[in-house]
């Protein structure tokens, strides 16, 4: 069985190319995982359990066709596609269906929860009690998630500072999972920035988000001094490029730090007149390898 949540879009999640922005996808999820969970938490007779408590720890998004702006909710079906001794696994579905039955899928993902223990904040194992919540929307597959590598090797890496704001915490007092999403992108625009005017001599070609998967390897909480984003281009092809991220703990090149979240992300170039995936004109590619110098590790 699959749980449906009917989500409203908003004026404000709409993005330049009129598009809804790739974090607000993430954010919708979780507004679908936390129905779900609490309707596997009612029909269990559980939903007053204090000690039930999740971190996700890691989301596989595929971005499948832009949704625009409509005052018709987007629907979203959530099952569970995996569970393990210690975490479990939700599979999504982010689409429109038509009158004669057809479906429009935006977006499938993927998002891996892991209980912990609320007081202590240490990993625990599911208990039969939550196995058996979890039961009645269980389709269970062969294909299991995947943590997410990165090689970010800091002399050729980008920096951003994340400045952790209050509003970013979570009810755990932890930035929520959604907030990293964020982090990424404004590392990502701010290391893309530079290629506006490098590119001017170009048809105007923009990217959009094909795939972005996000490790969650330890919380991140408010303090002060700003967190580090380190970016790099391990791969341009000719009609996308990826780019790989870490947040970590460090304060400087020279200090790694801890690595506290990784990311992958797969940027499609996109014609914004015809509003698809296009293979760029000669000459892009080089010029915008040049641009991005040392931040290029292909």
């Amino acid at each position: 069985m699959r749980h449906r949540y009917d989500c409203p879009l908003r004026w404000g999640d709409i993005d330049q190319l009129n598009h809804v922005n790739n974090v607000k996808y993430v954010d919708y999820l979780q507004e679908a995982r936390g129905a779900l969970l609490h309707a596997c938490r009612t029909a269990a007779g559980v939903e007053h359990r204090h000690d039930v408590a999740y971190v996700v720890r890691r989301h596989e998004v595929t971005f499948r066709a832009p949704l625009r702006f409509h005052f018709q909710a987007a629907a979203i079906e959530s099952w569970v596609s995996e569970i393990r001794a210690a975490s479990f696994t939700l599979d999504h579905e982010v689409f429109e269906e038509q009158s004669d039955g057809t479906r429009t899928v935006y977006l499938r993902a993927r998002t891996v929860l892991a209980p912990f223990v609320l007081e202590t904040g240490l990993p625990r194992r599911l208990d039969d009690q939550e196995r058996n919540a979890l039961a009645p929307y269980a389709e269970l597959g062969d294909q299991r998630s995947r943590p997410v590598l990165v090689d970010v090797p800091r002399d050729r890496a980008a920096h951003y500072p994340v400045q952790v704001r209050f509003s970013d915490l979570d009810v755990y007092r932890h930035v929520n999972n959604v907030k990293y999403f964020e982090y990424f992108q404004e590392a990502r625009i701010a290391s893309l920035g530079r290629l506006r005017q490098e590119l001017r001599d170009f048809p105007r070609i923009a990217s959009v988000i094909a795939q972005a998967d996000v490790e969650y390897v330890a919380p991140i909480t408010l303090r002060p001094q700003a967190y580090d984003t380190w970016s790099v281009i391990p791969r341009i092809g000719t009609r996308s490029m990826v780019i790989e991220s870490e947040i970590t703990d460090g304060t400087d090149r020279a200090s790694e730090g801890a690595v506290l979240a990784r990311s992958k992300v797969t940027l499609v170039f996109f014609d914004v007149e015809t509003q698809r995936s296009v293979t760029p004109p000669p000459g892009f590619r080089e010029a915008l390898v040049d641009a991005l110098g040392d931040m290029v590790v292909a």
